[in-house]
């Protein structure tokens, strides 16, 4: 038998400090990238292919025509809405940002919401440097001096390190050099990779298996402390949606941001190959379904846009609710949530 929901308004009232600086940042947000020339955009939020993250899982719902039109069919909430801005800048859209509301399926912790929103911007032109300074300039404008989470304080003030992958991984994971381990094709050898870092192989385990297990207890928990972190130039296996770095095949031109230990932000030089894009695409679909048994086809109207041209563009996601986290000095996500969804975790209280 469910339980029966509980009422606690005194948890809203606790509350509404961190809610009311959730909304001074909203506005400061709309302000810093409209006064930069961004247009905000809306992108649909029940879509044909929720993402193509080999790892995130989707919300499904079933589309019933009941009014004579269209067919049948499988619809998902959106994991991110990178596809679909993508294909408005193919369409010509120029720089845009947007505040978009996203859903992933299993994720609950003190930093992971089912829903979330995610603040997303894109300008063509820019290249992955430009991008970190506007980056670093933006959480600076919105952010106090000093900010922090679960006992870990960052300096705002001090310039925002820059740190490769390769130099990461030499410096805190014993892996003297990251991209001998990577073939110029782009395939991770988990071997070489093992004898590296002088550690064994799990069962099963492969390349990108013990890639983010030296990445997730080596180099993360010791970057993005004292001083804000990009984390930049991602192994090639981890390109995703970047493009390969031109002056080295072995690794991509993308990073990710860290601020108080929280990973904060993921970005991309933006690959702008079709060709290239589908069959990253293809093997992604494989991968998935080799390892969860389920997926989704390629998003064939994000490579039709891709065939027609995507401009050079840099592009980021990073996570609002965290950002509200760091800016209001909130202990967790629920904290800068309205009505946080109870019950997802054994240890769950009952939330207002």
């Amino acid at each position: 038998m469910a339980e029966k929901p509980v009422w606690h308004p005194e948890r809203l009232a606790a509350r509404l400090p961190f809610l009311d600086a959730r909304a001074r940042l909203t506005t400061a947000t709309r302000a810093f990238f409209t006064a930069r020339g961004y247009r905000e955009v809306e992108t649909p939020c029940l879509v044909p292919v929720p993402g193509m993250e080999v790892h995130l899982m989707g919300f499904s719902t079933r589309y019933r025509p009941h009014l004579g039109r269209g067919r049948e069919r499988t619809l998902w909430l959106r994991t991110s809405p990178e596809l679909a801005i993508k294909r408005l800048l193919a369409g010509g859209a120029g720089p845009v940002f947007e505040l978009a509301r996203v859903w992933r399926n299993g994720e609950v912790s003190p930093r992971h919401h089912p829903e979330f929103t995610m603040l997303e911007w894109y300008r063509p032109g820019a290249d992955l440097a430009g991008l970190m300074d506007e980056t670093e300039a933006f959480v600076r404008l919105v952010c106090p001096d000093r900010v922090g989470h679960a006992g870990v304080e960052t300096d705002l003030t001090l310039p925002f390190a820059r740190l490769t992958m390769a130099e990461a991984f030499a410096r805190h994971a014993a892996v003297p050099d990251l991209l001998a381990t990577v073939s110029a094709e782009g395939r991770g050898d988990a071997a070489a990779l093992s004898t590296a870092a002088r550690i064994d192989l799990r069962d099963g385990e492969d390349w990108e298996d013990l890639f983010f297990r030296l990445l997730l207890e080596r180099v993360e928990p010791v970057i993005g402390r004292e001083r804000a972190c990009f984390l930049t130039h991602w192994p090639a296996p981890q390109a995703a949606l970047a493009r390969r770095d031109p002056d080295d095949p072995r690794a991509a031109l993308r990073f990710e941001l860290f601020v108080a230990g929280i990973e904060l932000a993921n970005a991309f030089d933006e690959l702008t190959d079709a060709a290239e894009q589908r069959a990253r695409f293809a093997a992604d679909v494989a991968e998935r379904q080799r390892r969860y048994g389920e997926g989704w086809p390629a998003d064939e109207d994000f490579l039709a846009a891709l065939d027609h041209g995507l401009p050079e563009t840099a592009g980021i996601a990073m996570g609002f609710d965290r950002l509200a986290m760091l800016a209001s000095g909130a202990r967790g996500i629920d904290d800068v949530l309205w009505l946080p969804l109870s019950g997802l975790a054994d240890d769950d209280e009952a939330h207002a």
